[in-house]
């Protein structure tokens, strides 16, 4: 077959799909394109992408990119299989690994994004469906990010199991906008390591290592404070965490009557502790913060505000109501 007949094919099978996958509606979990003018046709011509985000490889030599916001697709994987790539078998192996979802995002990267544009990532514990589709409903609406959480395996996770998991991470996967799972105050090495088969992309080891001892005997606030930095150092030293759950004040479930007393100074004093070490900082019981204390929580350095008191008292309101 002379080349110029070749190449003429070539265009007609690629205007085709072009025209076929513009149709598409249906937000795919991935799209594989398999030849190279096929993968820049159908990138630029069908999904209007004009910029795209290079993960990592599908397979060696097969470029994995996660499709720009201006696409016809914002943040699907977009896998490139190149025409001379591969034996003949590596199309099938590329698309027998894809049956699993796969997730393009971290909680870590969902954190550094957040420390460099100066904003926290929402962490909300949810308990069933309904929670799931909340969260996810209302950020794919606000265009923003989230984390879904599971709190530890005496409520959430052993009510659920793995069937809720499993819910959150298809959720995750299948959203529009950067969402992760997370495994909230795990306790013993059992079942951290147990959590970490179902597809959490993330966990939070509650040690239940207080200032509490300390604070009985000291009532000298700076010096409860450099204390408190003094077993942060220690603990992020001994252990290589990606980020810190400090304890400046903030409490789980509902605040006194007098309202939270965030220590706003000993927190700037752990972020930049935890900054030197690349640690991020996190901050528990953010049910309850006025819209000023989280600000200024975000200012002093917080990536990660964790919300459950008030999704559980909405949820529970919710179905008090008449005709719920």
């Amino acid at each position: 077959m002379p080349p110029s007949e070749s190449l003429e094919i070539n265009f007609k099978v690629s205007s085709a799909l072009v025209e076929i996958v513009r149709r598409i509606t249906t937000r795919p979990r991935y799209i594989l394109a398999k030849g190279g003018i096929t993968s820049s046709d159908l990138a630029t011509k069908a999904l209007e992408a004009k910029c795209a985000k290079v993960v990592g490889q599908a397979l060696a030599g097969v470029p994995l990119w996660q499709l720009g916001p201006e696409s016809r697709h914002p943040g699907v994987p977009y896998i490139v299989f190149l025409g001379n790539v591969g034996d003949t078998r590596a199309l099938a192996d590329v698309v027998k690994s894809w049956v699993r979802l796969v997730r393009l995002s971290s909680t870590k990267e969902l954190l550094l994004d957040a420390e460099r544009g100066g904003y926290a990532v929402g962490a909300f514990n949810v308990y069933n469906l309904e929670g799931v589709e909340a969260v996810v409903t209302t950020v794919e609406e606000e265009q923003s990010l989230a984390i879904l959480q599971e709190y530890d395996p005496s409520y959430a996770l052993k009510q659920g199991g793995i069937p809720l998991v499993t819910c959150c991470v298809a959720a995750a996967i299948e959203a529009s906008v950067p969402i992760t799972v997370h495994f909230d105050h795990g306790s013993s090495k059992k079942e951290l390591v147990e959590v970490l088969e179902p597809g959490f992309d993330s966990l939070m080891v509650d040690d239940d290592l207080t200032v509490e001892d300390y604070e009985a005997k000291l009532t000298d606030i700076d010096q409860v404070g450099h204390l408190c930095e003094l077993r942060a150092l220690e603990f992020i030293d001994e252990t290589g965490i990606d980020a810190l759950a400090v304890c400046i004040g903030n409490v789980h479930g509902k605040y006194p009557a007098t309202g939270p007393n965030l220590i706003l100074d000993l927190l700037r004093e752990l972020h930049n502790l935890c900054s030197k070490k690349g640690v991020l900082v996190v901050l528990h019981g953010a049910s309850g913060l006025s819209e000023k204390l989280i600000k200024e929580s975000i200012l002093q350095g917080v990536t990660k505000l964790n919300v459950n008191t008030e999704v559980r008292k909405a949820y529970m309101e919710a179905l008090s109501k008449p005709g719920a």
